[in-house]
């Protein structure tokens, strides 16, 4: 499956049917008087944030969506029939913003959570609607509520517990490939991840989290050089980030200085969000040059780097149970403050 975080698609809600003026013509009735029924409602246009789907690719093939008009009145006061909804399908973490994709619209953050993007016309009234003492036999009825039509991007930001970022070819994809089952394309040339990929690190039965690899990104990425900065978004729904620093590099100072700018550039809270720097490739360096670069990136980022190598496996088990140790105390203290908002004050007693 094809991965597409970005889809521009055209949504038109249902025109309301019209009513009918129309009077009761039957044989031995006098004066039957109006029976014209109104008119059916337009289809609304829904979107819904379901399980089991991580991609917009369905919105590139199809992206105009119509929701059914409704029909109109009929004598015997027969209303239309209303016309049939159009839901839109989408994976959880899609936001909707408008056509300048400026404005935020929606943020779908939960399964199952469903909104409605625009409401269907309401019908018209029927001729019988407009009976009265002074007006026995009218000859009116209402049209139905036109439709109402816009162009709407949907965007997607993947939910996942950590993200991996460093430059291209830092090892992030083998990384995600030695620690979970993902399958992510991996090569010896840069920019071989051209979309950001999913994987579940399952360490044991009670510590399970999942790890999302973004593509490489290079200074200037926020103005758009390289792949630019449109990745990045998948990272601001994650708790923890773990920046990778490929140790063969000849300046890993530098490399970890030019993300950070350009996570500083992008906004978001990126900057802020809890970091472990890692030296990686360990496996083809000496202990002369771990030690020295080790000590360089130490002063570049201030806090501790930890030294693995994705090819062989060194200490990767005890990052990601680092990492899974930053994301449950992260969840329990949200966990614990959702709590605290649902909780109500308890009256106190009255004192005078």
């Amino acid at each position: 499956m094809k991965f597409l975080d970005q889809a521009k698609i055209y949504i038109r809600s249902g025109a309301g049917g019209g009513g009918c003026v129309s009077f009761r013509r039957e044989k031995f009735v006098e004066r039957g008087g109006p029976d014209g029924g109104d008119g059916g409602k337009g289809g609304c246009v829904w979107i819904e944030a379901v399980d089991g789907l991580n991609t917009l690719i369905d919105y590139r093939y199809q992206q105009h969506f119509k929701a059914d008009i409704g029909t109109h009145g009929m004598g015997r006061n027969r209303a239309g029939k209303a016309g049939d909804d159009v839901v839109l399908r989408v994976p959880v973490g899609t936001q909707v913003l408008d056509d300048t994709r400026e404005t935020l619209l929606l943020d779908l953050t939960k399964a199952g959570q469903r909104e409605c993007l625009l409401t269907g016309g309401n019908g018209g009234w029927g001729n019988a609607r407009f009976k009265s003492s002074v007006n026995q036999a009218p000859r009116k009825a209402n049209p139905g509520e036109p439709i109402t039509e816009r162009w709407i991007w949907l965007r997607l930001k993947l939910f996942a517990d950590a993200g991996l970022l460093g430059l291209p070819n830092a090892g992030k994809s083998t990384l995600l490939a030695a620690v979970s089952e993902a399958k992510p394309k991996t090569a010896s040339y840069p920019f071989t991840t051209l979309h950001p990929s999913l994987g579940v690190v399952d360490i044991d039965a009670s510590r399970r989290f999942v790890l999302a690899d973004i593509p490489g990104l290079i200074a200037g990425a926020a103005e758009g050089a390289g792949l630019g900065s449109r990745f990045l978004g998948h990272l601001e729904r994650t708790g923890v980030l773990l920046h990778l620093i490929d140790g063969t590099a000849d300046d890993p100072a530098s490399a970890y200085k030019t993300i950070r700018e350009e996570l500083a550039q992008y906004g978001g809270g990126l900057t802020e969000r809890t970091e472990i720097v890692a030296l990686n490739k360990i496996d083809a360096m000496s202990p002369e040059d771990i030690t020295q670069k080790q000590a360089e990136l130490f002063a570049a980022c201030g806090s501790k780097v930890r030294l693995i190598s994705g090819v062989s496996g060194k200490g990767v088990s005890p990052l990601m149970g680092e990492l899974s140790a930053i994301i449950k105390a992260r969840n329990l203290a949200n966990a614990k403050a959702e709590l605290k908002a649902l909780q109500i004050d308890e009256p106190q007693p009255w004192s005078p």
